[in-house]
This record gives structure tokens, C-alpha cells and sequence, in this order.
């Protein structure tokens, strides 16, 4: 009976919970063209300052992850979502509108700040509507979100900083979040049983489904049993460094393309929407092979070896040959982006409901400390240097490390290998033990 409402809950679901990923990412990532599109003159905005609003989003964003995921997963991810959006579509317009660079040191805290929930929060909904057979495709329809924005709004940013300026470009792109918000409201319910478009029939079905995948994982008593487990640590240190990578590269492509020879913010849009591109391709064979092969892991750290591998082939061509490098940036962007749903996925089958949202969160919150340390870094390298080499070296180390890591915290094929979560062996802390013998 899963199995026969599985096309409703597809085409009913994951179009809104792509759109509204989307609108999250529109808000995060267009600072970067701003940047490159006058913003940086306009305001006297120098390059250490530069770096430090790029990055202070992150900070907002990590210290509200927990928190937030909390109350999505005892109370209510619609509600959370709904008001978020609400919030962070009118501090991306306000951006728009500020006349010096203090109120933009305060919003775009405060935008990390009200987005920071919005990914547990999302990963907690989905895995109430997905059972483990579809949750990596689930995840990644929720995480194509981020490159397929990047790909469209590198494009129209371009166009609309052309056209009508930066502050525009702000104003009309932090619009429709506020105006999606009731759309959400009114498409999506938190629980299962509470669905009208399901019989009760259909309900009971998936419920009970659900509920089976859960016994299989031994319970854990709280939070701080969780947060001390070795596998979460890792994973914890292993998403801070993917995260470095990822948003060093996403916060300033835009710049490092436009300092090519004859560059336009017209044609560095274009150019910049390349490696989402490859990603949203990437994502959907990595997703279909990991649910297939119910591997999680054989998923994650060969794209982030080679996305390391690109970004120091990039170090070594330099400024000799503009395409060449590129194509590498192309060829690491993509990379950083593909593993991300297998990763997400892993996580929701190794912990129990009652612990999975704090972890996410937990998670997700060291990522967005990575995520700062990598825009801010890169964009103090940049400065510093006067050119993009010393960064990528940066981010190669940082993805290098992260592909270390988790072959290190899973050490099985990834969910399958964790039959037993945990185990309280003569009152010591938590351990994670393993089973090799998974199949």
C-alpha cells in the first residue's frame, strides 16, 4: 500500500519543499553578486570587511540551529517554516534599502538567524513522509534546491544588477518568500495522519511502515548521549570541513570569475551557474545509486577526494589559462554538491526519532561554523594575496580532510551497517559499535 500512494506523495511534497529550499538559498547567495555588482563601492566596503559580512550569516545561522530543530521536531516544522520565510524575504529587502554598511553587519546576522532552522527542519518533515527506501531521493529533490537557485539566479542576478542596480535586485528577489510563505501553509501538514488528500487506509499504512524502520534502531535516552557518540562527533568535524569548501566557493565564484579579462557581471552570471548545473545532474544519479544500493558511504567521500583534487589542479593551472581553471572550479563545484543527500539520509538511519532532529541540527550548526570560517578565509586569502591560488589550496585541504574523516566515522556501507546505535556497556559513555556483517 506504500508502494501505491508513493506518486501522490511525490508530487504533492517534494515541489514545495523544493521551491521553498529555494527561496532559502535565493536570500543566502545573491550577496556575493551584490558584492561584485557595485554593492562593495556604493557602501566603501574593503576586502576584510567584505569577508566578515559574507560570513557573518554563518554565525547567525549556527548559533539558532539547534534551537530551531528542536521545535520542528516536537512542535511543528510548518509553523517554523511559515514564519521563516515571512522574516527572511523582509531582511533580504531590506538589504535593498540600507544606506551603510552597520545595518548590513545586522541583517545578514539576523538573515542566518531566521534561516538557520529551515534544513533540520526540512530533513525532519521529510523523514516523516519518506520511508528508508526513498529518503536519499526525498533528500536530494530537497537539496537540489541549493544548486538549481544558484544555476537560475547567477543568471538573473546578472541581469537584474544590470538593469535596475543591486538594492533592485535585493528587493525583487526577497519578495516572493513572503509572498511563497502561505502557499506553504496551505499545501503542507506536519504529520502523516493529519493529510486529507490520504484515506485512513493509506495512513495506517505508511505509519506502520515508519514505525517498523524505527525498531530496528536502539533508542537513546537524550540528547547528550547522542551529541557524545563518536559517529556524531565525526560527522560533526567531517561536515565543518566539507562545508569550508562549498561556501569558500559559492560566496566568491562570482568575484574570482569576474577578474577574468573582459569579464561582464552579465557573462560572469552565465559562467557562474555552470557547476549548479553539473551538480543538479550529479545529484540525481548519486541519490538513484545510493537508494539502490542502500551505500550511503560509497556516495560521499570519493566526490569530496575529487572535488579536492579539482580545486588543487585549479591552484596549479593559475591565471596561465582562465578556462582550463575554470573547468576545474566546474569540475570541484559540482563534486562538493552531489554527496549531500546520501549524507543527510545516513544520518535519519543511524539515530532514532527521538535524538535525529538535535543531531541534524547539531550537524548542520558545526557546517554553518565551516561554512563561516570558509567565506570568511577565502575572502581574506583572496585580499591578502591579491589572487584566488592560496584559497583553493585552502579548500582542497579542507575537502581533502572531510573525505578522510567520514571514510573514518562510517565505517560500514553507511545505515545498513549500523545495526546497533547504541550500547551502555557497564555505565561508560556512549559508543556507536559496529557490525561489519551488515547484509
Amino acid at each position: 500500500m506504500v508502494k501505491t500512494i508513493a506518486g501522490r506523495r511525490w508530487l504533492r511534497i517534494i515541489p514545495v519543499v523544493f521551491i521553498t529550499f529555494s527561496l532559502a538559498f535565493l536570500d543566502r547567495a545573491n550577496f556575493g553578486f551584490a558584492l561584485a555588482g557595485g554593492m562593495a563601492k556604493d557602501l566603501n566596503i574593503n576586502a576584510a570587511t567584505s569577508s566578515l559580512l559574507g560570513s557573518l550569516f554563518f554565525l547567525g545561522y549556527f548559533f539558532f540551529q539547534i534551537p530551531g530543530a528542536l521545535y520542528a521536531a516536537d512542535k511543528s516544522a510548518k509553523r517554523l517554516i511559515f514564519w521563516s520565510l515571512i522574516s527572511w524575504g523582509v531582511l533580504a529587502m531590506a538589504t535593498g534599502m540600507i544606506s551603510n554598511v552597520y545595518y548590513l553587519i545586522v541583517i545578514r546576522f539576523m538573515l542566518g538567524v531566521v534561516e538557520s532552522a529551515v534544513m533540520p527542519a526540512m530533513l525532519i518533515f521529510l523523514s516523516r513522509w519518506f520511508t528508508k527506501s526513498e529518503r536519499s531521493r526525498a533528500n536530494a529533490f530537497l537539496i537540489l534546491g541549493n544548486p538549481a537557485t544558484m544555476l537560475w539566479m547567477s543568471i538573473l542576478s546578472g541581469y537584474l544588477i544590470r538593469s535596475f542596480g543591486w538594492r533592485w535586485m535585493f528587493i525583487l528577489e526577497g519578495l516572493p518568500a513572503i509572498i511563497w510563505a502561505f502557499f506553504w501553509w496551505w499545501l503542507v501538514e506536519d504529520k502523516v495522519r493529519d493529510a486529507k488528500w490520504l484515506t485512513n487506509s493509506e495512513k495506517n499504512d505508511l505509519e506502520g511502515q515508519l514505525q517498523l524502520e524505527q525498531k530496528t534502531i536502539k533508542p537513546v535516552k537524550n540528547y547528550a548521549q547522542a551529541f557524545k557518540s563518536r559517529v556524531v562527533i565525526l560527522l560533526c568535524l567531517q561536515y565543518a570541513l566539507w562545508n569550508v569548501g562549498v561556501f569558500g566557493f559559492v560566496m566568491w565564484l562570482p568575484s574570482i570569475i569576474k577578474e577574468a579579462p573582459g569579464m561582464s557581471i552579465v557573462n560572469t552570471g552565465w559562467l557562474s551557474a555552470i557547476p549548479y548545473l553539473l551538480a543538479i545532474i550529479g545529484m540525481f544519479f548519486v541519490s538513484y545509486f545510493s537508494d539502490k544500493t542502500q551505500n550511503r558511504k560509497a556516495f560521499i567521500w570519493p566526490f569530496l577526494f575529487l572535488g579536492a583534487l579539482a580545486f588543487y589542479g585549479s591552484y596549479l593551472v593559475g591565471v596561465s589559462n582562465f578556462w582550463l581553471s575554470f573547468a576545474l572550479l566546474t569540475v570541484a563545484g559540482g563534486a562538493m554538491y552531489v554527496p549531500y543527500a546520501p549524507f543527510f539520509a545516513l544520518i535519519t538511519e543511524i539515530l532514532p526519532r527521538n535524538v535525529a532532529g538535535g543531531a541534524i541540527a547539531l550537524i548542520n550548526g558545526l557546517g554553518a561554523l565551516g561554512s563561516f570560517g570558509g567565506a570568511y578565509i577565502v575572502g581574506y586569502l583572496n585580499g591578502a594575496t591579491g589572487s584566488f591560488g592560496a584559497s583553493y589550496v585552502f579548500m582542497a585541504g579542507s575537502l581533502f580532510l572531510s573525505a578522510l574523516l567520514t571514510m573514518v566515522a562510517v565505517k560500514g556501507s553507511g545505515a545498513n551497517s549500523f545495526n546497533e546505535i547504541v550500547k551502555e556497556d557497564s555505565g561508560k559513555a556512549l559508543t556507536f559499535p559496529i557490525n561489519q556483517n551488515f547484509k
